[in-house]
């Protein structure tokens, strides 16, 4: 009897289990999904659309692809939604976007080419099978995740229309290909898993190229968690909001 009860509860968590993962999106939720790429094999994300989301509403929305840390690697999927954007939609937050959340494997990085090529199998499918505005798709990570952002950004610079690093690094010789993307760069001065001067770098390097869209928000006494300040700054979500992919290519 104790054998099939333990079997039973293992069944039924099963079930729910599954259940999660295939729930149907829906306006004002985030739900669990997992998408087969080509190159990063099965990609596991969280997904919200905006409260007012409507397939047959006419709207398009803007588009935020989040990138977590190293952190939310180890865990299910849920984790990822200790931090950032899907914190907030997670909490009820009314987010004027589709965000998207993948889960990096924890024997790899967002750096990895093929996690690279998996963001963006994911991000075309979320741009043909929802409502959504692709002239206004913004990216943002922070740990590991702003690493992924500057690579992103760098070997995409068409693909966003802005782009939020948190305390990431990137490669200063890709100044030139910055040049054009709108970027905010937080980073904590006292930061002790990835250098302050880390984001300075950058920040000096695409306004060495000529670079006039670059933003950088040093956070003073703040350690690695630079992101808890960034992500709750309301100013930021509205700069997002002012750039479009086809503005940020116009002489």
């Amino acid at each position: 009897m104790k054998i099939h009860r333990i079997l039973l509860s293992f069944v039924c968590l099963a079930i729910s289990s599954a259940a999660v993962a295939d729930e149907e999106p829906s306006a004002g939720k985030q739900v669990e999904q997992s998408l087969k790429t080509k190159a990063a094999g099965e990609v596991p994300y969280l997904l919200y659309l905006p409260k007012d989301y409507a397939e047959d509403g006419g709207k398009k929305w803007p588009v935020m692809l989040f990138l977590h840390g190293r952190g939310e690697s180890h865990g299910p999927l849920s984790i990822v939604k200790v931090w950032g954007p899907p914190r907030m939609a997670e909490r009820g937050d009314d987010l004027p976007f589709i965000v998207v959340s993948p889960q990096c494997p924890s024997d790899s990085r967002w750096t990895a080419p093929e996690q690279q090529a998996g963001v963006l199998e994911l991000l075309d499918h979320i741009e043909k099978t929802y409502s959504t505005d692709e002239d206004r798709v913004y990216l943002t990570g922070l740990s590991m995740g702003g690493f992924g952002s500057w690579r992103l950004a760098a070997d995409q610079p068409q693909r966003f229309a802005a782009v939020a690093p948190i305390c990431g690094k990137g490669d200063p010789a890709d100044g030139e290909k910055l040049k054009s993307v709108p970027i905010w760069a937080f980073h904590g001065t006292e930061d002790r898993s990835v250098p302050f001067s880390a984001s300075v770098e950058m920040v000096e390097a695409i306004e060495k190229a000529g670079g006039t869209l670059v933003r950088f928000t040093s956070l003073e006494g703040v350690g690695h968690n630079s992101w808890s300040a960034a992500y709750a700054t309301p100013e930021l979500y509205s700069w997002f909001k002012r750039f479009t992919r086809s503005g940020n290519q116009k002489p």
